[in-house]
């Protein structure tokens, strides 16, 4: 007792005994309440203070001096105790998933070789990959097990895509027999199974107009004359003369020639 009365310890230039700088300055430690002396060694985190001996994990109770520890609501715990506690679970196996790398898809998440194609059972990583059914398949296994294939190229259609009579197409194979233009949002016709713009379609088998001589398309509801084995468009179908029109009156022919009543007279 004579030799700790002996000690002192400086502080701002003034001198304490043991007694009193403890009295006045020590903490007390957060789990036992009890001050920490001068002797002990004292453990601080976040302004608060811990006997060594009570620096523990409060769930598993071990010692954290040295170890990595994390803290949720003020409480100190391991890291394997916080990641058993409060880390995501993995949607395969089900076990925790420690701080690390880890998949993360649609609110769940793997550890990285939890997630993998259920066809083929190699991990995903950073490739692309489909969910189906609650399952995930890598981009080749999708395509092998699910894809419908292109009605002309036989190639699976992984995006989007048109479907014809029943049948899927990719939208760049669905094209024009004639010109190989793509038909997406095109009007077009069919002959003999084959497909067309209406361009094609008109050059290649439309009638021609007996007075213009271009195509008569006669698609899309629209009107034109036909007169032995001759076709006009309704606009074409005028008198050779004074070209008035000729639809829905009566007229004259003349050789090739189509004529109103009035000029037919002087025929």
């Amino acid at each position: 007792m004579e030799s700790q009365r002996n000690l002192y310890i400086l502080k701002e230039e003034n001198m304490y005994c043991i007694g009193c700088y403890e009295a006045l300055f020590s903490t007390t430690c957060e789990v036992c309440q009890l001050l920490i002396s001068c002797t002990s060694k004292d453990l601080s985190y976040n302004d608060r203070h811990w006997h060594s001996e009570c620096f523990l994990c409060l769930k598993c109770s071990r010692s954290l001096v040295d170890r990595p520890f994390a803290t949720k609501d003020d409480m100190l715990m391991c890291v394997e105790c916080y990641s058993n506690e409060y880390s995501a679970k993995c949607h395969a196996c089900m076990k925790t998933i420690m701080p690390g790398r880890k998949m993360e898809h649609k609110g769940n998440s793997w550890h990285e070789n939890c997630f993998t194609c259920n066809r083929c059972q190699q991990p995903i990583g950073t490739r692309n990959f489909v969910l189906k059914d609650t399952n995930n398949y890598c981009l080749p296994c999708y395509e092998k097990q699910f894809a419908q294939k292109c009605f002309y190229c036989k190639m699976p259609i992984t995006t989007g895509g048109v479907n014809y009579r029943d049948q899927p197409w990719h939208k760049e194979c669905f094209t024009c027999i004639g010109c190989k233009g793509q038909l997406v949002g095109q009007r077009f016709t069919s002959r003999n199974d084959f497909i067309y713009c209406l361009n094609c379609f008109c050059n290649l088998f439309a009638k021609k107009c007996a007075s213009c001589a271009c195509p008569i398309s006669g698609l899309g509801g629209s009107k034109y004359i036909s007169f032995e084995h001759r076709q006009w468009h309704n606009d074409c179908f005028n008198c050779k003369r004074c070209s008035v029109s000729l639809v829905g009156r009566g007229f004259l022919t003349s050789k090739d020639d189509i004529l109103c009543p009035d000029c037919g007279k002087e025929v």
